[in-house]
């Protein structure tokens, strides 16, 4: 390394940083605004009083200031509570709505024979019976229909291929040129009417958002809040009614025709496969992505470059600059013009606040650069931040934020300074090569550097001439350091964002490093050439082509790589929720890293490397998972309308019983088993699973275990029936070709695993191989701790049940069966199993009105404490040998 810089000062990020202290503390800790108006009051005083005095006191008392400003101001700016009218209504009750569109959107095939389309309404009034209530909140209302009913006229074909990718431009041009709207469900005439601000009345089931009460779930609540949305409905296609007139802001309509405009236009340019990645990585379209995509450019630590995000925002903006300064524009202008382009962007893209945010930072920091020139970047990301958080408090809880704040602070505060010291010099040495003179000017090791090149510079222009002799050493050195540099920043941000990707997304992205080595040239390729594509493409697509085909070259070579690298086994690799004390260690040796790397050399490498080993720490070394030794637990799983159940033995093996899914005719992509089930295990530390049990053939039941299967690796899979099955078999092919050890159990079956005893009490052989009845197929058992019982039913009905009783069971705990349905449950059988307590796992307000009330009523009858999913999310039972204890989660 060469010199060390000189150490620099940073008020603007140090106020960022306390700034964000106040918010996080302010979300937690409430106090009176008073109180908190006081404060900021009492320090700013303090602050003047000691300017002239005791400088580094009036910097405490500034900082202390900056801080009770950030609590005050989440406490003052909370978030908005839901409307209590539009509350009442969403009890799954028919309603009527009066509103208009927000948001438009795309339809998508549900099988083979539904389309469903999801839009953003604003209420303007609600009704039920005789009632109207006025009402102004915001709706997502996912409108559904059948294929048949869209064939007709000048629509396209009544089939699920019809909503396919290859068809989506003759769609698209299917609408009225005056309307080059999206809609691409056409219901007499509704695919090109509803559009952003159409008016329209339709009769609607409401309900509520509702996280999955797991710990560690995904806050969908908080995901809709911020998107306006207060309420969640489903209608069918003949029930929207399109009224006359147009509400809303005519800007907004405008940026959803040029939207749409320049959708149509990508898919006019490249072909189908193509401009499904265009959409998304250009525009942020994601409507026709397949998961299988998502998942490769997930595990191949690429999928930043997918969506449109903050880099690919970054990527265009440094191309217009660079672009504006090589024609010597003067620097404030190419930043405002730089700017207006972002913000333009940010505004045709509508992705929402992340881009926004980034747009904002990009202002900020271009102005603040300006200000500071070259002497602070770091000072003026402290101001965009500051910026940010400002305007929107909230945004430093969004994971969108928290990775664009810390990723390019790991840049300017770690990358800049160590290249600064190494390869940055260098770089600037290979200006004026074949001038001497300008090695005065430079230091001894650089010069001697530019003496080398030369020399050889000499010897080549033999062989190719002068020019390309001095040329070629030159250009040959600029790829040998800029690919040098490309590989540390990578390796530095897979360093620097693992403990984030870890908490967040439960990835390691062991693949990142090797795989942004391509990817992020070839998306600087990409973008601008895209860009140009799209934009001389409305004038003439012949003329468009050229930059059309470079950029589906640099899309090819991009999802080759991502081909490539996600299909290591070691790219998937997926870890649990660090541990606090890990958290704050490593955020300790981030922070360590920033400042010591300003230092000497020696000081300097070592941060480096004690950064680098504790991202491995993170990325390799699993948590002690959250389990009592010595216990049976069996917790039920808040999965809404399915099931999912932990066991624990009192050895520490983990058993999952199902693996809970959306029930089929939902036609979701939501994963539960990814999304739900893994989520809560790698909450509670847990990265390996011992075995895994499918009680039957549901989807409710075993559509979330081939992702559970992926992520936990589990050694065994226990069946009631391996019969060929279509909702089985793909499951039982992963497990084969995982090492898995499968095994049919059957009644009668008794043995122990991990300390704990289990007793098959179901199905019976002949049963097992019939595939009218799947219920009658319910793997139900025991599992005993010395005098403490649990009996988990799965789906087994009465008939079931009766055989059961002749086994005279009994257990201080019941799963009861079928999620609470009447053709369960009898009174026959809790006479004789006796439970203390029983577990429930239901959706809320789910469309078979689960748990029956006579159920409930039996339960209560017979004197059983009864827990539900659907009210209390995820529950445990601890049983020790003598007693069992109920314990319910606190969730926030």
């Amino acid at each position: 390394m060469t010199r060390e810089p000189k150490a620099e000062r940073q008020p603007l990020l140090w106020a960022a940083l306390i700034f964000s202290a106040g918010l996080w503390i302010g979300a937690r800790e409430w106090r009176p605004a008073a109180w908190w108006v006081l404060g900021v009051l009492g320090f700013a005083l303090a602050a003047l009083w000691y300017v002239g005095r005791r400088a580094w006191l009036a910097k405490g008392f500034s900082l202390g200031t900056w801080f009770l400003v950030g609590a005050l101001s989440i406490q003052i700016r909370g978030a908005q509570g839901d409307d209590p009218h539009l509350r009442e209504l969403t009890d799954g009750g028919e309603v009527t709505i009066t509103g208009h569109v927000t948001r438009e959107g795309y339809a998508r095939a549900s099988g083979s024979r539904y389309l469903s389309r999801q839009i953003d309404i604003e209420t303007e009034s609600v009704e039920r019976g005789t009632e109207v209530i006025d009402v102004r909140s915001g709706v997502r209302l996912t409108v559904s229909e059948t294929v048949e009913e869209t064939a007709g006229e000048n629509q396209a074909p009544a089939s699920a291929k019809a909503v396919g990718d290859e068809n989506v431009l003759a769609r698209l041009k299917s609408c009225p040129p005056n309307n080059p709207a999206i809609a691409l469900m056409v219901p007499k005439g509704l695919q090109c009417g509803v559009t952003y601000g159409t008016r329209l009345r339709v009769r609607a089931k409401l309900h509520r958002a509702r996280n999955f009460r797991n710990p560690g779930a995904f806050d969908y609540e908080g995901y809709l809040r911020e998107n306006g949305i207060a309420a969640l409905g489903s209608a069918r296609a003949q029930d929207v009614e399109l009224l006359p007139g147009f509400s809303g802001s005519r800007i907004e309509r405008l940026r959803m025709r040029i939207h749409a405009s320049i959708v149509a236009k990508i898919h006019e340019l490249w072909t189908p496969s193509q401009a499904a990645l265009m959409d998304a990585m250009v525009l942020g379209e994601d409507s026709f992505l397949e998961g299988g995509t998502r998942a490769d450019f997930q595990r191949s630590g690429t999928y930043h470059v997918l969506v449109v995000s903050r880099m690919n925002l970054s990527i265009l903006a440094f191309v217009i600059f660079w672009t504006l300064r090589q024609f010597h524009l003067d620097q404030a202008l190419a930043s405002v013009v730089t700017v207006v382009v972002s913000f333009a962007y940010a505004f045709v893209t509508g992705v929402g606040p992340p881009v926004w945010r980034a747009a904002l930072m990009l202002a900020i920091y271009l102005g603040a650069r300006f200000l500071y020139r070259e002497r602070s970047m770091l000072n003026a990301l402290g101001a965009a931040a500051l910026g940010v958080l400002i305007f929107d408090p909230h945004a430093l809880f969004g994971t969108s934020f928290q990775l664009t704040f810390l990723s390019v602070l790991v840049i300017a505060a770690i990358g800049i300074p160590v290249l600064e010291r190494t390869t940055q010099p260098y770089t600037r040495g290979l200006r004026l090569l074949k001038f001497a003179s300008y090695d005065l000017h430079v230091p001894a090791e650089v010069a001697q550097f530019r003496l080398d090149l030369r020399l050889i510079a000499g010897r080549l222009k033999r062989f190719i001439g002068e020019r390309a002799g001095l040329m070629l050493p030159g250009a040959m050195m600029r790829i040998v350091l800029a690919s040098g540099e490309l590989l540390f920043v990578s390796a530095l941000m897979q360093a620097g964002l693992a403990l984030p990707m870890a908490y967040y997304f439960h990835r390691a992205t062991t693949m990142g490093m090797p795989a942004n080595l391509a990817v992020v040239p070839l998306t600087e390729v990409l973008m601008p050439a895209a860009v140009t594509a799209v934009g001389v493409g409305y004038f003439s697509v012949m003329v468009a082509r050229p930059a059309a085909w470079v950029s589906g070259v640099a899309l090819n070579l991009i999802t080759g790589t991502v081909h490539w690298a996600g299909g290591w086994r070691l790219a998937d690799l997926r870890v649990a929720t660090p541990p606090g004390a890990v958290i704050v260690i490593a955020l300790g040796v981030l922070g360590l890293a920033m400042i010591a790397v300003r230092r000497s050399r020696v000081v300097a490498f070592a941060s480096l490397i004690l950064l680098v080993a504790t991202a491995g720490w993170v990325a390799l070394v699993p948590p002690r998972p959250q389990v009592r030794r010595g216990i049976l637990e069996v917790t039920s799983i808040d999965v809404g309308q399915g099931d999912s159940i932990l066991l624990v033995t009192p050895e520490g093996r983990t058993i999952l019983v199902d693996a809970g899914e959306l029930p089929r005719w939902m036609h979701s992509s939501f994963d539960i088993g990814e999304q739900v089930v893994s989520s809560y295990l790698w909450n509670r530390g847990i990265e390996r699973v011992d075995a895994v049990v499918i009680t039957h053939d549901h989807s409710d039941h075993l559509g979330g275990m081939p992702s559970v299967i992926a992520n936990f690796h589990p050694r065994e899979l226990w069946l009631s029936t391996a019969a060929p099955n279509p909702e089985l078999d793909p499951i039982l092919v992963q497990a084969k070709s995982a090492g898995m050890k499968i095994s049919v159990r059957a009644e009668g079956e008794e043995f122990d695993y991990g300390g704990a005893h289990f007793h098959v009490l179901g199905p019976r052989h002949d049963e097992a191989r019939s595939a009218l009845r799947p219920n009658l197929q319910s793997l139900v058992f025991t599992v005993a701790l010395a005098g403490t019982t649990a009996l988990l039913e799965a789906d087994a009905e009465k008939a079931e049940e009766r055989r059961i009783v002749e086994e005279h069971p009994e257990a201080q705990l019941l799963k009861v069966a079928h999620h609470g349905s009447a053709s369960s449950t009898s009174a026959e059988l809790l006479a004789m199993v006796r439970p203390q307590f029983a577990v429930i796992s239901a959706g809320v307000r789910n469309v078979y009105g689960h748990p029956r009330r006579e159920v409930l009523e039996r339960l209560q009858q017979a004197g059983v404490k009864t827990y539900r999913t659907d009210m209390t999310g995820v529950v445990s039972f601890y049983l020790d040998g003598k007693s069992v204890t109920p314990e319910v989660a606190l969730i926030r």
